[in-house]
């Protein structure tokens, strides 16, 4: 990784002091060590800004677009080609919003768009009752139901089916009502994705066309949110410290437990369609995207690492690498035999890799949490 965008910057300021004796006077020069580091923060700030969070959300709505038509399709024509598509089209509109989990605050938080898209667990109970007591659905009518009974994993359970055996459901074990819930629900998603999309570029209260794109709030940072660029910087570094925990210490060892003999495969996300790994493995994506500035692949952008880079380049890559190396080992878990990882848990090589997964989680964690926060506090703006 080259340090694009700034460099350590430190002033040697000289105190001349001046002392009397009895017969004569001397002077001597004094060197006072530095105690922080300079970083002009603007250009970092507009490119994590537009470049990746907001180009997510634009992303993150584009897909779901598509994933409305593909569900669409499907009820009009139901065929094992859509239905493929259709299940696709549900991998592709995830992998925005899990890299964008790192990064889950503002808008997505304070218009409960997280739990309206991404609760977990499904209540399968309540989703079969509405199944086996209603004759059609409609997605007013969805909207108005329980976050646990839509959203992504409602969509997942009717396209991929229970997930115990396999993620491959058929066509013909998929019901015409049920065809009909899902493109009701993926209505509903849509509808989410575009408000969020839009708090972020238009006006962040929905009810309110004055308040301001809550882009604008980062990026002049003198407001009510953020008083300062100090308060963005915190804000995008705590995104990534938040799903480095969640995915070490909740999605992966919640499930794994503490020894084989007590897994919960319950816990397990993403678990019908067997996606688990693909997400887990976007969650660090989206952490090495803000850290880096590079979504979608950009190159020569500022990120987190080139204010790191300003107070300590050795730290700066460390932190890179260790990014890196948990994407790696969270991939690795598959194995050889690509075990999804609801199986995965319970397999005793697999869980050496999981193990491993987790360690590199941690410290990671570790990194951010000691190191790379605690230069707020040193930073000079």
């Amino acid at each position: 990784m080259i340090f694009k965008k700034s460099i350590l910057a430190l002033a040697i300021s000289t105190i001349a002091l001046t002392g009397c004796g009895s017969s004569s006077s001397s002077e001597e020069e004094k060197v006072v060590e530095p105690t922080g580091f300079s970083f002009a923060a603007t250009e970092m700030i507009t490119n994590l800004t537009n470049d990746v969070i907001v180009a997510g959300y634009q992303s993150l709505n584009d897909e779901a677009a598509d994933f409305l038509l593909a569900s669409q399709t499907l009820v009009n024509t139901p065929t094992a080609e859509n239905l493929a598509a259709a299940q696709q089209a549900w991998k592709d509109v995830r992998v925005p919003w899990e890299q964008g989990e790192s990064h889950i605050f503002g808008p997505v938080d304070a218009l409960s768009i997280d739990p309206h898209l991404d609760t977990w667990p499904l209540n399968t109970s309540d989703l079969q009752a509405l199944l086996d007591a209603q004759t059609g659905f409609s997605a007013d009518e969805l909207k108005t139901f329980n976050d646990d009974v839509q959203g992504f994993h409602t969509m997942e359970y009717l396209l991929f089916g229970d997930g115990v055996a396999d993620n491959e459901k058929s066509i013909e074990e998929m019901t015409a009502l049920e065809r009909e819930y899902l493109s009701a629900a993926v209505e509903v998603f849509k509808s989410y994705t575009q408000t969020l999309y839009d708090a972020w570029t238009v006006a962040n209260d929905p009810n309110d066309t004055n308040s301001v794109a809550y882009k604008d709030l980062l990026l002049t940072a003198n407001n009510d949110v953020y008083a300062s660029q100090l308060g963005v910087v915190e804000e995008l570094i705590n995104g990534m410290i938040g799903i480095v925990d969640e995915v070490g210490n909740g999605k992966i060892a919640e499930p794994f437990g503490s020894s084989i003999d007590n897994i919960d495969t319950s816990k397990v996300e993403s678990q019908y369609s067997w996606n688990s790994l693909a997400d887990f493995t976007d969650n660090i994506r989206g952490v090495q995207n803000v850290y880096r500035g590079e979504f979608p692949e950009q190159a020569d952008k500022a990120g987190i690492i080139d204010f790191v880079a300003a107070a300590d380049e050795v730290l700066a890559t460390r932190v890179d690498t260790e990014i890196a190396e948990a994407i790696a080992a969270i991939k690795a878990i598959a194995g050889d035999n690509d075990l999804p990882f609801r199986q995965a848990i319970n397999d005793a090589d697999a869980r050496v890799r999981i193990q491993a997964a987790i360690d590199a989680l941690s410290t990671l964690q570790t990194s951010l949490e000691n190191d790379v926060l605690t230069k707020l506090q040193e930073w000079q703006q």
